[in-house]
């Protein structure tokens, strides 16, 4: 079999044009189609994009080689698309594809085209080759151009093979990917032209889908001077006992072979100890495989809570226009946002959409971490963050005053009412990992129940007891933690007002509304800020003009507080225009929308890019923020609104200099953001 005898000709097209990964991955789904290789083009289609959910297929160099192995294919087969402009397909090198081939593998024991598969793999590793495709002027030319290629490669092979026999080779290396199909071969071949290049002698063992080729001897393993193991999926260790060993992921074997090399030749590679392995190896693919496990979970509540957060804030964000539009920019006040039916409803809608996002972002991480039965609980976690303990404040009153035991520890511990208990976004990550482990806990005390009692576990069981348990963590554990928490910032918070430094409270309340965006450090600043305004009412009412230093000092609380809050998503906005390879395509997606938040004083819109990546993400904005902060305290800019954002700019004294410090904060934020955080996978 050839690789002509995969890609049908109704399955190539030369002249392809695409908006998007997702385009061109359904338009490659609907040329394998035409071949009549697929018996199930959705099962099919749904296996592609699953595949490319794990990493991409973009390797570089303008080509992508996306692939699913499947029981939705009949044959194995082929299709093939040149984009001359090009598409953005998130590549390993950030650079447009124009060259894809998408394979399609039967999920049968007969692997006879996976040596085919592995051949085109290598291939596509020769710039010559893919220029040559790329510009192919009929589809003749282009199978052509393949076959041509195909058979100077089945001579290379079989003379690579015959100067290896009893050879000894300085450097050894292992491949191999989970689906063994393209990464596999690919890093095989990067290693081993890089090593011919510079003339080191190598033997390099596949572990494909089709088995495992060019098997390493127990006679090269000792005579190497070390070993490159590029591989994402479990190898044969044990045979490399007391050898230099450099363990990498397949990926660096295609885009790092050089340095790799390097490493290998230089005396870098630690030894490797099979006896200790077993644990070590195991505990730190263990430990790989829980980070990255994590960050699925992670990303799974963030991708279901972003429509939240931006349906509801681009709604609220609406309420503030039409009441400025209205005439109310300067004399709304804490009602701003629902002067007037119309607002009120967009005001209305747009919070009780913004009040899921929590819910939502730890239900979806227990739906992510234990199926369905950790939704329900996930969401009450979630609720429980977002709400905290205060709401059962009220029961204070009507409980009798002596009570004793249990019951006096459950209402001094859990609902005293003495502080704010709300622990926002961060509180509800924690909810939904807790709710996953919780099902998941339960499900293994309930393994051995009788089966009769099967479909009571998802009903009854895993609702109820993992509520219940929930419950517990979250109202005994978390919220009140955080309410003593929120009672010594609000202490320290009042120190320096009544001290008069007003730069260091700018610039602590300013960083405050970044740290956790809507949670409780957030919430406590604002609170205080709202504080503030009422205190400036009542110094106002016992007689204060409103240019009294005191009166002065309660309304620049305010400003630092809304300036602090609209840094992080303009910040992050400007950052996706600056820096877009720090990116994932559906966050660049949002840049606009976060522009509109930021304005509109919704901190919540950089949730998002601080869930994804709160080492990197939150220092960079708690810096751009607190520095908006501080100079807007210095040009001693005041506030009387709580909040509107840009649109109660009627409000603001010396507004130039607010703006001025706003955008300084915000580009603080987004250079420290380029510098700083890691280029988009």
């Amino acid at each position: 079999m050839r690789i002509k005898d995969l890609l049908a000709v109704e399955s190539i097209n030369l002249s392809g044009q695409a908006s998007g990964k997702n385009d061109v991955l359904n338009q490659m789904v609907d040329l394998m189609a035409k071949s009549g290789k697929i018996n199930d083009v959705d099962t099919y289609r749904k296996g592609v994009f699953a595949r490319e959910d794990e990493s991409t297929t973009g390797i570089g160099e303008g080509i992508a080689i996306p692939h699913c192995k499947s029981s939705a294919v009949n044959k194995p087969g082929l299709a093939a698309m040149v984009l001359p402009n090009g598409v953005d397909f998130d590549a390993l090198d950030g650079e447009p594809v124009n060259l894809i081939f998408l394979i399609a593998a039967p999920n049968t024991k007969d692997n006879v085209h996976l040596d085919v598969l592995s051949k085109l793999s290598t291939l596509l590793m020769d710039l010559d080759f893919t220029n040559k495709l790329k510009n192919a002027k009929s589809v003749d030319e282009f199978l052509n151009i393949i076959d041509e290629a195909e058979s100077d490669k089945d001579e290379q092979e079989t003379a690579k093979l015959a100067a290896q026999e009893g050879a000894s080779f300085s450097v050894l290396a292992v491949t191999a990917c989970p689906t063994g199909i393209a990464h596999t071969y690919m890093a095989a071949e990067s290693l081993e032209q890089h090593a011919k290049d510079r003339n080191i002698s190598i033997k390099v063992e596949t572990r494909g889908s089709g088995g495992a080729k060019n098997v390493l001897t127990d006679q090269e393993i000792k005579d190497a001077k070390a070993i490159i193991v590029a591989a994402d999926t479990k190898v044969p260790m044990e045979r490399f006992d007391g050898k230099p060993v450099i363990q990498v992921k397949v990926a660096d074997g295609i885009n790092k072979a050089d340095e790799l090399l390097d490493k290998a030749l230089n005396g870098e590679a630690p030894i490797f100890n099979a006896a200790e392995s077993v644990s070590e190896s195991d505990s730190s693919s263990s430990s790989e495989g829980a980070g990255r496990s994590a960050y699925k979970h992670l990303m799974s509540g963030v991708s279901h809570m972003l429509p939240f957060v931006i349906g509801g804030g681009i709604m609220v964000a609406l309420a503030f226009l039409i009441d400025t539009i209205c005439g109310y920019g300067s004399s709304g006040s804490g009602n701003f946002g629902q002067m007037v039916p119309l607002s009120a409803f967009f005001k209305y809608v747009g919070g009780l959409a913004m009040g899921l996002m929590v819910p939502v972002l730890a239900g979806y991480i227990a739906y992510s971490i234990a199926d369905r039965p950790g939704l329900a609980v996930g969401f009450v976690g979630g609720m429980l963050a977002s709400s905290g303990n205060a709401s059962l404040a009220q029961f204070v009153n009507v409980w009798p005053e002596k009570l004793n035991g249990f019951e006096k520890f459950i209402a001094d511990f859990g609902f005293a009412g003495k502080g704010q208990t709300v622990s926002g976004f961060l509180g509800g990550i924690a909810a939904g990992f807790v709710a996953g482990f919780i099902i998941l806990l339960l499900k293994q005390l309930t393994k051995n129940l009788p089966s009769s009692l099967d479909g009571l576990k998802p009903t009854l069981i895993y609702p109820v007891f993992g509520i219940l348990l929930m419950g517990i963590v979250m109202c005994f554990c978390l919220n009140p933690l955080i309410g003593e928490f929120n009672t010594l910032l609000n202490e320290m918070l009042s120190n320096l007002s009544k001290a008069n430094m007003l730069p260091v409270l700018g610039l602590i309340l300013g960083a405050m509304m970044a740290i956790d965006m809507g949670g409780p450090i957030n919430k406590a600043a604002y609170v205080f800020g709202t504080t503030m305004l009422s205190q400036a009412a009542d110094l106002v009412k016992a007689g204060a003009s409103q240019n009294d230093p005191r009166v002065q000092a309660c309304y620049v609380a305010m400003a630092a507080v809304m300036i602090g809050g609209m840094v992080p998503p303009v910040g992050i906005a400007l950052s996706c225009f600056l820096f877009p390879k720090k990116y994932t395509k559906a966050e660049k997606e949002t840049k606009i929308t976060n522009l509109v938040m930021g304005f509109s004083f919704i901190t919540e819109g950089a949730i998002p890019f601080a869930a994804a990546d709160p080492l990197h993400v939150i220092p960079c904005t708690l810096v751009g923020a607190g520095v908006a902060g501080c100079l807007a305290a210095i040009f001693k800019c005041t506030l009387m609104a709580p909040h509107g954002g840009i649109f109660v700019i009627m409000t603001i004294g010396k507004p130039l200099a607010f703006v001025i410090s706003w955008l300084i904060g915000s580009c603080v934020t987004a250079i420290l953001l380029g510098l700083i955080k890691k280029d988009a996978k």
